[in-house]
């Protein structure tokens, strides 16, 4: 039989990671999106919606074919709504990590961070996005081997026990989008 934490410790967890990986960004130019530059919208709260427990089904694109597993996620809004923490599980994949989006107040944008939980790094540069009209888009500057590509990742379909997360790229500047991500989130009713 396995200790599992209770939803107060895995908070208590989530918020101090959240502080250490927030630490560990000092320091480095966050003043810099890349050369994709997102709508300056972002407000406090604007993830308040993600708070609480979830089940995921994914759907990934993986060899040309599409991939369909099933998650969880517990997220926690700290810091007024200028911050917001998730810890993402996959058991079947045994795979573990953490989304860390961080509001730069003065700038109107959120700034989005991964750690995976096999080596515990903090992805620098995040991506930068905010919410426009009720979706929020977050874009970044990637390489796939020498060429240039975007990232995109969209929240949208957002209700109080639902919403959709999708990821896309662009090899073309933004001109054609290929899905290769789709995440369906249901919230875990206590």
């Amino acid at each position: 039989m396995t200790n599992k934490p209770s939803d107060l410790q895995r908070r208590t967890l989530l918020q101090v990671a959240a502080g250490m990986a927030a630490v560990s960004q000092l320091g480095l130019n966050t003043a810099n999106a890349g050369t994709v530059k997102p709508a300056a919208t972002g407000a406090a709260g604007d993830f308040d919606f993600l708070s609480g427990n979830w089940k995921i089904k994914h759907r990934k694109l993986k060899d040309k074919k599409w991939d369909q597993f099933e998650g969880e996620a517990s997220v926690c809004g700290i810091l007024g709504g200028v911050a917001s923490v998730e810890e993402l599980r996959i058991p079947s994949r045994k795979f573990s990590g953490m989304g860390l989006r961080l509001l730069d107040v003065e700038r109107k944008l959120w700034a989005d961070y991964w750690v995976n939980g096999k080596n515990g790094v903090l992805t620098s540069p995040p991506s930068w996005g905010s919410f426009t009209n009720g979706v929020g888009t977050w874009d970044s500057d990637d390489v796939d081997g020498d060429k240039p590509i975007i990232v995109r990742g969209v929240w949208d379909q957002i209700t109080s026990d639902s919403f959709r997360w999708h990821q896309a790229v662009s090899r073309d500047d933004g001109q054609t989008w290929e899905e290769n991500w789709i995440m369906n989130w249901l919230r875990v009713k206590t």
